[in-house]
């Protein structure tokens, strides 16, 4: 995999990083200032979730890494999507499991927010501890900086104008805001896989290792998530929101930097793609599951 480059040309990295803007656009208009100020409120919840995602995740990722062995582009692709901020379903998906929405809502503003210097510098810290990465990093020639200020433009902008049109055009935005949330799911899910459509050989090739790699590293983050805000005393609810932040992944994000500044390497991009579709999946069975238990229990 560290010598597959997928088949993606600059017309469709210029189509992803507009899908990206317009994911992140759609996020926005669900954000508010309070929803920043919420954070100051309840810091006890914010400060926990933002240990899950920040540092709990990577070091899960870190020792499946060891455990699994995997090549590595794919330990990289791993290790980006850990250092993403929350992904766009998050909120969506904490409302039908019964989370706390305004925790999440909160999670997701913050981490966004914070991914412009987090994600760069996290995903530095973190895949120094690969030392078989090391090789392939230094073919690559990644430099942090750049990245930094491309993830400026790929989230701030697109941040600051949905805050805004939801602060100066609150009856446009609500009536937008589903609407454009489905759109970018539906667009990005059908651009994943038509990328690995595109790509179909590498993907039947290293399924078998990529689902069951993405299984555990995406089931550990949900699980990892919960028992942080369970040994922390918080409330169940706000378990669950916890719980969704950190196992639903920006990982439309991670393609985007894995495509403009990793060449499309096969372990990374497929990691990375496989992630996006496989949360969606395994976050709304989670919210079943906890929608199920709550009605249930009444």
């Amino acid at each position: 995999m560290d010598e597959v480059t997928l088949n993606f040309n600059s017309e469709s990295l210029l189509l992803l990083n507009f899908l990206l803007g317009f994911i992140m656009f759609g996020v926005a208009l669900d954000l508010r200032v309070e929803d920043f100020k919420r954070v100051l409120l309840n810091p006890k919840a914010s400060l926990v979730g933002l240990i899950s995602q920040w540092v709990i995740l990577p070091i899960i990722t870190l020792i499946l890494i060891f455990i699994f062995e995997p090549s590595p582009s794919m330990a990289l692709g791993m290790i980006l999507v850990a250092c993403c901020p929350g992904g766009n379903i998050s909120n969506f998906i904490s409302k039908l499991a019964g989370g706390d929405a305004a925790l999440s809502v909160s999670l997701t503003a913050l981490t966004t927010s914070a991914a412009i210097f987090m994600t760069p510098f996290s995903f530095a810290f973190w895949s120094s501890f690969v030392s078989s990465a090391e090789s392939l990093k230094s073919s690559i020639s990644l430099n942090v900086w750049d990245m930094f200020s491309t993830i400026l433009y790929l989230i701030l902008i697109p941040v600051v104008l949905g805050v805004s049109f939801a602060k100066y055009k609150p009856q446009i935005a609500n009536k937008i805001r589903k609407p454009v949330n489905i759109l970018s799911i539906v667009i990005f899910a059908a651009f994943v896989v038509i990328a690995f459509m595109k790509n179909a050989n590498y993907f039947i090739e290293f399924i078998h290792i990529i689902f069951v790699i993405v299984l555990f590293h995406n089931g550990l983050a949900f699980l990892s998530g919960y028992w942080m805000g369970k040994l922390s005393g918080l409330e169940e609810k706000e378990r669950k929101a916890i719980s969704i932040e950190t196992g639903i992944q920006n990982s439309g994000l991670g393609l985007v930097l894995i495509f403009n500044f990793f060449d499309g390497i096969g372990g990374m991009a497929i990691i990375a793609g496989w992630w996006g579709i496989w949360h969606i999946i395994a976050g709304l069975t989670i919210a079943f599951i906890w929608s199920g238990r709550k009605v249930f229990a009444q």
